[in-house]
């Protein structure tokens, strides 16, 4: 494995008056495809937000490319890290080339004109998420799956090397959703590593290299996707039972079920 881009080491995170993340322990390589899962209310949002430097964290340490975060100022860190949340403002105001200008802010500055570098960021991003002819649309006119690529596109316009999602398959429909992680496996394959908290478990062993489990505010279990979805802890967090079935005609293809325990 490459060397680590981000290093989490007994982190806790707090919000309010109790601790919302306990204790949290991971690394993660660049290139990874990393689909964190677990129920409500697992911490997998909170996480994230502390990833991306929005929480600070109650103990323990996040080191991004081997400097703690906290050290790292806004612009910077913006340069390195891009956050996409769950639910965003379309910004039915703003076309789609204007909001993917926006990811260029870390880089510019507040009132700077784009310069060329600029402009061939922007260019790149809306090619990689597929908008090329979407580009005058405004936001609010686009589908949920075209709105969600273009939030997207302004994240990738930052030029990360990491890419945090809170569910970014939400809202989507299946052939949509499958266009959106098959977009993140080709962003992946060029050296950004993405961490995406997915609801679906099946699309989230077929997508991921990695699957984290959270529950509690823990990580329960941590590892390839054909490992996490036969051991024990998936079932526990979820409170189901996942049983694992196959065809005679695609005995690589496994069919999970899942039924309350």
């Amino acid at each position: 494995m490459s060397a680590a881009l981000l290093e989490v080491r007994r982190l806790t995170v707090p919000r309010g008056a109790r601790d919302i993340i306990h204790g949290v322990t991971l690394s993660v390589a660049p290139a990874e495809r990393i689909a964190l899962v677990g129920p409500n209310a697992a911490g997998k949002s909170t996480l994230l937000a502390a990833l991306a430097g929005l929480l600070p964290p109650g103990s323990g340490e996040i080191l991004l490319q081997q400097q703690p975060l906290g050290e790292i100022r806004g612009r910077d860190l913006a340069r390195r890290v891009a956050l996409v949340v769950a639910l965003q403002d379309s910004g039915p105001t703003l076309s789609v080339r204007e909001s993917t200008e926006l990811g260029r802010y870390p880089h510019t500055g507040p009132f700077q004109n784009l310069g060329a570098r600029d402009q061939a960021a922007v260019a790149q991003a809306i090619a990689e998420t597929s908008l090329h002819g979407l580009e005058t649309r405004m936001l609010g006119s686009l589908s949920a799956g075209e709105r969600q690529r273009a939030h997207v596109a302004r994240a990738l316009a930052q030029e990360p090397r990491l890419l945090l999602l809170d569910e970014p398959s939400a809202h989507l429909d299946i052939g949509h959703g499958l266009d959106l992680f098959a977009m993140l496996t080709t962003i992946a394959a060029g050296g950004v590593a993405i961490i995406a908290v997915v609801h679906d478990l099946v699309a989230a062993a077929q997508w991921a290299t990695r699957m984290i489990v959270m529950h509690e505010g823990r990580i329960v279990d941590d590892g390839a996707p054909a490992v996490v979805m036969r051991g024990d802890a998936l079932g526990r967090a979820f409170g189901v039972s996942i049983a694992e079935a196959r065809t005679a005609g695609e005995p690589d293809s496994p069919t999970w079920r899942f039924k309350r325990a």
